[in-house]
Formats: structure tokens, sequence, C-alpha cells
């Protein structure tokens, strides 16, 4: 069933707060977030429970969760772009006969499902991944040494960084001569694995994919 356009903010408000702390937000925080009362909330929750559009464990506070046969707007637009030719710098572009599209939904596009994050800092500059960028974050709840990936730390905050397991420690490592890793326990909780970056520029946009 469709949901209407305030419920539908409840659902992006919903997915947006679960990716970005790795938990379901309360009621409150989501009256709070969107500048309504509580029992509004209430009846729009119970609203999208009658339309099986969210999932909701009765006596927990953070069970919030879409459910996963939701397709949010944002998250159902394929985005294509020609591809009209390769080119080398210095060199003149080379024409591509047979006309071929690039269609970032598969681009991206893995079983495990992915999102979007707005890059804030310079912690991984050295990887050229930079203040205002887009990364695209494969879900995953486990990493390869080496591979970068949005770590939630214990005072909530997520963080973009290299993985690395030492004994009886993790070490999140930024790309940065600057800055100085993050040490944490065992038990830190990934949240996904960076896949790839997009950065826009005043005439257009870039892609570049990442197996890092």
């Amino acid at each position: 069933m469709t949901p209407t356009p305030k419920q539908l903010k409840i659902l992006i408000s919903i997915r947006n707060f679960r990716v970005q702390h790795g938990y379901s937000p309360t009621m409150q925080e989501l009256a709070d977030q969107l500048g309504v009362s509580k029992v509004t909330i209430f009846e729009h929750v119970e609203a999208l429970e009658k339309k099986a559009l969210i999932l909701r464990a009765r006596n927990r506070a953070r069970s919030l969760e879409v459910s996963p046969t939701v397709k949010l707007p944002d998250e159902s637009k394929p985005t294509s772009y020609p591809i009209v030719g390769t080119i080398a710098a210095g060199r003149p572009i080379e024409a591509i006969e047979n006309r071929e599209t690039l269609e970032l939904e598969n681009l991206f596009n893995t079983r495990h499902g992915t999102y979007v994050l707005r890059v804030k800092g310079n912690s991984m500059i050295e990887d050229h991944i930079a203040d205002g960028d887009y990364v695209i974050i494969e879900r995953r709840e486990t990493a390869r040494d080496g591979e970068t990936v949005v770590a939630l730390l214990e005072d909530g905050q997520a963080t973009l960084k290299r993985f690395y397991k030492e004994r009886g420690r993790i070490r999140l490592q930024p790309a940065n001569a600057a800055m100085s890793p993050i040490y944490v326990d065992k038990d830190v909780k990934i949240q996904g694995v960076l896949i790839g970056v997009l950065r826009t520029y005043s005439r257009g946009a870039v892609s570049r994919s990442s197996n890092n």
C-alpha cells in the first residue's frame, strides 16, 4: 500500500536514523526530528503498521524498522549516463561505435544492498576521499583487513576508516598522515563497507568505483 506524503517522511526518517546510528529512533526522536507531536507520530506509525510498511516489536523503544519490501523514492531512481568513448590524459577520445550506457544503480548493486553517506572532513583524503564527497556503502556487518568501513563508535558517532584487526583490538586507520588511528575493542559495530565514491564538480559529476 502507498504511504501518504507525511508517512513517507517518517519512513525516510527511520531509514536515515538507522543508517546513521545503527539502531532505530524512538517515537520522541522522530517527533523532534520532524517537528510534530509524539501523538502524531504514534498515529502515523500505527497506520504504517496496518499498511505493512514498517515493522515494530511491542514493548521495545527502538524497534521501528522499514519493511524490507518497501522501496523508498530515493532508492528506486536509476541514473543513466551514455558512455561515448574512452580517454587517456593527453590523447584524443576514442569513440565507441556501439553506444553503451552507464547505470549507476547497476554499477554499485550488491546482494547486500547499498546506501549513500556524505563525507564530512578530510580524514580519508590520502585515499582520495574528500570533504563533500558521497561514498557508496555496501550493507555489511563484517569486513576484511584493509577495507574501508563505516564503524559505529561507543559515543554513538559513525566514522569512515580503514579496518585492521590487531591482537585484542581493532584499529580504525585514517588515510591522513596528520591524524592518529582510533583503537576499539573487538566488538566494534560495522555498518557497511565502502564500494564506491561520487564527487560532483561545477560542470558535472564523476563516479569512482573502489574495492578498498
